[in-house]
């Protein structure tokens, strides 16, 4: 049977779970945790900015779209699944058993090897309440981690890059995409975004060129501002020239199955980790809206969970490969799930809570988070029984160790010796 955190059965009030965080409902309930807590030994050691290969690392992945929750994670043991799906709801003799009321979509082979290797656990029903069925305005608010606060400039990564490390250190976030995600936006760190590792080079114009040429190494004039702009120019030049270096290295035996944009650049995170980049937060995506099935939803979306899957399994086989596992951790999440019923074109109309997937090998493995009810529904849509900033925060502090004590450090996010993402200091924390 799977391990279920279950709000109503551990007699908790929602006010309790939001005071507690995921965490402190694992806690509560004698549940395991995602993760061990750091030992004393590597949180001292990378307190003090010991050797980069120690510090732990933290993944964020977007499958942007929407990705339909409910035909990924089937639950094929109620019958209100097939009778509000009687077309594209999937047959329990084609899934992949979890346990027996879930399973996964055919097409996850990957995610099926990492779960039954223990290396993920899956969170029901992650969401927030009042939930928009806007793109952009969810997307927003997954990357803000501020749900119908509207107009904040900062992503939750940047900011936690910023607690994490109050000054400035290269190439602390790495945003592996063609633009930069508001996710990975802070006050103190600029992130390194990039595409393409064999053309990434400090762009200017020609006018600009020989100004850039002449910043670039120029320290020490006892100019506050020149010396700033100098040491960006250098930094832009060296970490370019690390990226193309560290790619043009990379090789690898481990398949990440089909090699889409997606695979590649979980491939390029891999050689950029294996390299020595002394990066904390990774973020990338499978982009371009590609999990928003509204028509004949079947087959499209089995061929993107068999790329997203494969992928993220070779991601984490090939971390291992490199002797990272127990450095590296991933979580995935989509901006919305899918409507419970099907509608009249073969696909799911936008919807509201959804699974989340934490991956790695310091993972305890599992289904976490009480399942929503398919029949209890907010004008068809699912009602969220898991706050997703709870899943961010066991990441943060589960995970990365992270325990903001600074207290009025610019940048920071609690000064409690916790970080618990509740609805209200979160967003208060994000108006900073």
């Amino acid at each position: 049977m799977s391990k279920r955190l279950s709000p109503r059965a551990a007699g908790l009030s929602r006010r309790d779970l939001l005071r507690a965080g995921l965490s402190g409902v694992a806690l509560s309930t004698g549940m395991p945790l995602f993760f061990d807590r750091l030992s004393g030994a590597l949180a001292a050691e990378a307190t003090a900015g010991a050797d980069a290969r120690r510090e732990r690392i933290l993944v964020v992945v977007e499958l942007s779209g929407g990705n339909d929750g409910l035909n990924t994670v089937v639950p094929y043991g109620d019958d209100a699944y097939y009778r509000a799906r009687p077309t594209i709801g999937l047959k329990a003799e084609d899934l992949r058993p979890i346990d027996d009321h879930f399973a996964f979509h055919r097409s996850l082979k990957g995610f099926d090897r990492l779960y039954k290797a223990g290396r993920m656990a899956v969170v029901h029903g992650c969401g927030y309440d009042q939930p928009t069925e806007s793109h952009f305005a969810a997307m927003s608010y997954w990357h803000t981690g501020v749900p119908n606060g509207g107009g904040e400039t900062l992503g939750w990564v940047g900011r936690l890059a910023d607690g994490m490390q109050p000054t400035p250190r290269e190439n602390y976030i790495v945003n592996v995409a063609t633009q930069q995600s508001l996710a990975v936006r802070g006050k103190v760190h600029t992130p390194l975004v990039f595409s393409d590792p064999e053309s990434f080079r400090r762009i200017a114009t020609y006018e600009e060129k020989p100004v850039l040429d002449d910043l670039t190494g120029r320290h020490g004039t006892g100019n506050d501002t020149l010396d700033f702009l100098s040491g960006v120019a250098d930094s832009a030049q060296k970490s370019a020239a690390f990226v193309r270096d560290a790619w043009a290295r990379y090789k690898s035996p481990v398949e990440y199955g089909i090699d889409i944009g997606f695979a590649r650049d979980l491939k390029k995170v891999v050689a950029m980790i294996d390299a020595g980049m002394p990066t904390r937060l990774y973020y990338t995506s499978f982009a371009g809206n590609a999990f928003d099935t509204h028509v004949h939803q079947v087959d499209t979306h089995a061929r993107l969970l068999a790329y997203a899957g494969d992928a993220i399994r070779g991601f984490q086989e090939d971390i291992e490969r490199i002797g990272r596992g127990d450095d590296v951790a991933m979580v995935v999440f989509t901006e919305f799930g899918r409507r419970v019923a099907e509608n009249a074109s073969g696909g799911t109309d936008h919807g509201t809570a959804t699974p989340m997937f934490v991956v790695g090998k310091g993972v305890t493995g599992g289904l976490y988070g009480e399942p929503p009810s398919l029949t209890e529904l907010a004008q068809g849509n699912l009602i969220k029984t898991t706050d997703y900033r709870r899943v961010y925060a066991t990441m943060i502090d589960e995970w990365l160790g992270y325990q903001d004590t600074a207290g009025g450090a610019e940048g920071r996010i609690r000064a409690d010796g916790h970080l618990r993402l509740t609805e209200r200091t979160f967003a208060a924390e994000a108006s900073r």
